[in-house]
């Protein structure tokens, strides 16, 4: 099923892109090494044993945590934090959204505990952030407790019941249906930047098929990856209410202190390009299926002394921040 539209601005014949000739990137997948998977099938990550033995049960294998998307607009501080989930993201709501855009700077930070996680991605919201809440997510992410090491990973994830029964990262339980036979979910992520060295980042599209009303994700230029059904949501299957780009990190505060996870590179925003990640060209999809620049870029982190971000647009990059931090240290104790 290959999607009727494109948002205009990336394609300009609504077209999918065939062929490696066309493609520009050369971001790589580390399974790639090891061959390709011919067509008309798809790579599937293996699921261990000790992959399973990992979660805390099985039925729990692959889902988050109830609670951890950020609220910016939370009357009580208290519930956003309840989950130990912590953020630094921009964010956009109050219209009608059709698909979400950007592109993200890729590290690998370093995770203290294995239960803990860091990662830097897109959200699509839809609904209350009650009991039904949809969310659809993509980007890359640390989880030693899901991969069960600290690689950089691309990952997906889906909800539509505010992370409680439904829903699962990658191809973890049926949902995401998968169309790619070049790029694996949860697969690693490679090069990944160093600080002050190269940079290497990854474009993430995210958009509703206005024909058929799925959900589309597409990675770098041309390697559309599969869709979420439109039937999976209640409220996403008309449009997004919110979106949300930025890092999120666990701390689950070992030793009564707060976690050294890092977020993004692990430093501070205002060290700025080849020190502190980035997202860039942040853009939304409207109803008419085209990419525009956000209206009112809003901003949100729990505690800025621990992981903070910064706005911003120019030219080159669009609308852009820096983001992330180090977690744990003398003014975030």
């Amino acid at each position: 099923m290959r999607p009727s539209y494109h948002p205009e601005g990336i394609f300009n014949e609504n077209k999918m892109s065939t062929g490696p000739n066309e493609r520009t990137d050369s971001i790589t997948q580390l399974w790639h090494m090891n061959g390709k998977c011919p067509e008309d099938t798809i790579p599937i990550r293996r699921t261990k044993r000790e992959d399973v033995l990992r979660a805390s049960s099985v039925k729990r294998y692959g889902k988050k945590k109830h609670r951890t998307i950020p609220k910016p607009k939370s009357a009580d501080p208290d519930l956003t934090n309840e989950s130990g989930h912590q953020h630094a993201i921009a964010y956009v709501q109050g219209d009608k959204y059709y698909g979400a855009k950007a592109t993200i700077n890729v590290w690998e930070p370093k995770i203290q505990q294995p239960n803990e996680f860091s990662l830097s991605q897109i959200w699509l919201l839809g609904g209350s952030f009650g009991e039904d809440l949809n969310s659809i997510e993509a980007g890359w992410q640390v989880s030693p407790d899901l991969y069960g090491d600290n690689n950089t990973r691309l990952f997906t994830y889906w909800t539509s019941d505010a992370y409680q029964a439904t829903g699962c990262y990658n191809l973890l339980c049926s949902g995401f249906i998968q169309v790619s036979s070049q790029i694996a979910m949860g697969a690693s992520i490679s090069p990944v930047s160093s600080y002050r060295n190269s940079q290497y980042d990854i474009s993430i599209l995210v958009w509703k098929d206005p024909k058929e009303g799925n959900w589309w994700m597409q990675f770098g230029n041309g390697y559309v990856l599969g869709y979420w059904p439109s039937f999976l949501f209640s409220y996403l299957t008309e449009s997004a209410s919110m979106i949300e780009w930025g890092g999120e990190v666990v701390n689950s505060q070992p030793d009564g202190q707060h976690t050294s996870t890092q977020m993004g590179s692990g430093r501070f925003p205002e060290e700025g390009f080849g020190k502190s990640g980035y997202f860039k060209n942040i853009q939304v999809v409207d109803s008419s299926n085209n990419l525009k620049a956000p209206k009112e870029l809003g901003t949100y982190t729990e505690q800025s002394n621990c992981y903070d971000i910064q706005t911003g647009s120019n030219g080159d990059w669009g609308h852009y921040f820096y983001y992330g931090g180090p977690g744990r240290n003398p003014n975030c104790p």
